[in-house]
């Protein structure tokens, strides 16, 4: 099970569209509400029923946890307890993390989850990342974490963890079919 966990504020493309393209890629994507409310808002007023609530899901399933920036759906992010603890768990077992735009920066590089690694941000965090190895492409992969830019690399976010969870000519295939430049 891939987590997309959505709080309040969120960026829409990059949860929805992520979440999308990897169930076309055959692969168990879910959307997790971290304020166990059912339901989450994005930062451009789009209401989204999760799939599940954060206190539902069974770790030991998890294959990879996945966060949208947004803001201030970042921020939310960062200050939830129950999203702190399954990234923790999901940091010491080595599974599949990512985040995108505003979160490599305001939660992995906050919770010291990007210290020496090579990782990217949204252009507006580029002088703010002091821990990391900033890379200023598109997606960049560090061992298990996956970080992206913005709502314009989500296609390349996705394409990244189903290489991973996949195959590279699944994701090469994918991205063709879905007539991605």
């Amino acid at each position: 099970m891939i987590c997309v966990l959505l709080a309040n504020g969120f960026e829409e493309i990059e949860a929805l569209a992520f979440v999308d393209i990897l169930r076309r890629a055959g692969l168990n994507a879910v959307t997790v509400s971290t304020d166990n409310c059912g339901q989450n808002t994005g930062s451009h007023n789009i209401k989204v029923i999760t799939d599940y609530n954060i206190d539902e899901i069974n770790y030991s399933e998890i294959t990879a946890v996945a966060l949208p920036g947004g803001l201030p759906g970042a921020y939310n992010l960062r200050d939830n307890k129950a999203v702190r603890e399954m990234l923790d768990y999901a940091y010491d077992k080595k599974i599949l993390m990512g985040a995108i735009c505003a979160s490599p920066y305001v939660v992995f590089e906050e919770f010291g989850y990007l210290n020496n690694k090579k990782a990217t941000v949204n252009p507006a965090f580029f002088n703010d990342m002091k821990n990391a190895l900033l890379i200023k492409d598109s997606v960049v992969c560090d061992e298990n974490i996956i970080t992206s830019q913005g709502p314009g690399t989500t296609h390349e976010f996705a394409k990244a963890f189903i290489k991973i969870l996949k195959s590279e000519d699944t994701a090469n295939e994918l991205i063709c079919e879905m007539l991605y430049k």
